[in-house]
């Protein structure tokens, strides 16, 4: 499919989409802000919601990385408690500008018509990333940006061994394959066409390499037509880190500006909900290409992971890996020689929030916030853990949920030690 369609036809129109949506929003007040909910429903469309969440927490992960200096000890008990405790504060303040949130939507309208126009390339940037081996944990980690033809990804994930690196070129082959093999699995896109369509005209032949272009509509003026550049200030260009930790599941094109999520103390309060925002794991930059391998070989020592090198060294998990690494139940915020919590709220990191709302209150971010809050409110472990095995598993219809299930109930046991 990916020779039929063009990529930068993708990310023309999702320029112009982007402008449209941004004036739209921000015309009656240029200087406004979108903190975490409102970027989750900042579109009709979720997954270009989920893209623009995984751009800004790539983004997060940069900022992040560049906090960690050899002159300090950050593997101190009290810094990783008082870093944890930052970004779990810094979570619920993310404040974006239209001149930030412009770029990331642009390229989340662009990478969602590709998810069924070329989703060879979808895998490869948004579930393998850069590094050289990935594993089948760290996939279906990344499959939670996924909303569009998840199915299709996670069956292929699911033919692959747990618990060994694998190569990424050998994936990225293997799933060519598949996804030629399970081709009618995928969405149709004249069904997203016409979701893009309700917000602004597209249709399936404005994708092709060699065919038509879209008109911008008559009103309104900020959407000019594709033939000439839009009246509108150039795009910023971004900031890049040097030597900064590398996203997992963010590609390079087109890049977006650094984001310094840090609201001063003049930002207004974000909703009385929690922001729900993902996770993205840092990796060590891509080495040379090796060899490939059957998926049983392990990895060779020289492609290890950065996770797996900060354990080497002892450091335990800084804030930043706590908030945005994959979810592994043996070192997540919910670990049982973890210390006792006060409140569920503050103790939840923005990662298993965000596993939450999507995995278990079907990206519901108020009815999650309901559910803690009476969890928050209850007297002891029996009655909480009762509540959520019971009258929540039976009222959202938990199936095959039990990881995340068990996540909660350790951080229950965590507040009622």
């Amino acid at each position: 499919m990916n020779d039929k369609y063009s990529q930068a036809k993708r990310q023309q129109y999702g320029r112009r989409l982007a402008a449209h949506l941004c004036d739209q929003h921000f015309a009656p007040q240029p200087t406004a802000a979108l903190d975490g909910p409102a970027v989750l429903r900042f579109t009709p469309i979720r997954q270009v919601n989920l893209f623009v969440v995984q751009q800004l927490l790539a983004q997060w992960t940069g900022e992040m990385a560049r906090l960690r200096s050899p002159y300090f000890d950050f593997a101190a008990d009290d810094v990783r408690q008082a870093l944890t405790q930052f970004m779990n504060t810094l979570s619920r303040r993310i404040q974006v500008s239209r001149e930030a949130f412009e770029p990331l939507l642009a390229r989340a309208v662009s990478d969602t018509l590709g998810v069924v126009t070329d989703s060879a390339l979808t895998f490869e940037e948004k579930l393998l990333g850069p590094q050289p081996t990935t594993t089948v944990e760290q996939l279906r980690d990344t499959l939670r940006y996924l909303d569009i033809d998840k199915p299709l990804f996670q069956g292929f994930i699911d033919t692959l061994t747990p618990g060994t690196p694998l190569e990424r070129e050998f994936l990225a082959s293997r799933f060519r394959l598949y996804q030629e093999a399970n081709y009618k699995n995928h969405q149709p896109l004249e069904k997203l066409i016409g979701e893009f369509s309700a917000l602004l005209p597209i249709t399936v032949a404005d994708l092709w390499t060699d065919g038509p272009v879209a008109a911008a509509p008559a009103t309104p003026p900020a959407a000019a037509p594709v033939a000439e550049a839009p009246a509108r200030p150039a795009e910023p260009q971004p900031t890049l880190a040097p030597a900064a930790a590398v996203p997992v599941a963010v590609a390079p094109h087109p890049p977006a500006p650094a984001l310094a999520v840090v609201a001063p103390p003049s930002f207004a309060a974000p909703d009385p909900a929690p922001a729900a925002t993902p996770e993205a794991e840092p990796v060590e930059a891509p080495a040379a290409q090796e060899p490939r391998r059957p998926l049983s070989e392990p990895a060779p020592a020289g492609a290890v992971p950065l996770y797996e090198k900060l354990k080497a060294e002892n450091a335990a998990p800084t804030p930043l890996s706590e908030t945005l690494r994959s979810e592994n139940p043996t070192a997540t915020l919910a670990d049982k020689s973890a210390p006792k919590v006060e409140s569920l709220r503050e103790a939840i990191s923005i990662n298993q929030r965000f596993s939450f709302i999507n995995e278990l209150f079907n990206g519901e971010n108020m009815e999650y916030h309901t559910a803690i809050q009476h969890l928050d409110s209850l007297s002891g472990a029996e009655a909480a853990r009762r509540y959520v095995t019971e009258e929540l598993t039976r009222q959202y219809g938990w199936v095959r949920k039990e990881e995340h299930i068990n996540k909660l109930l350790r951080l229950i046991d965590r507040k009622f030690a």
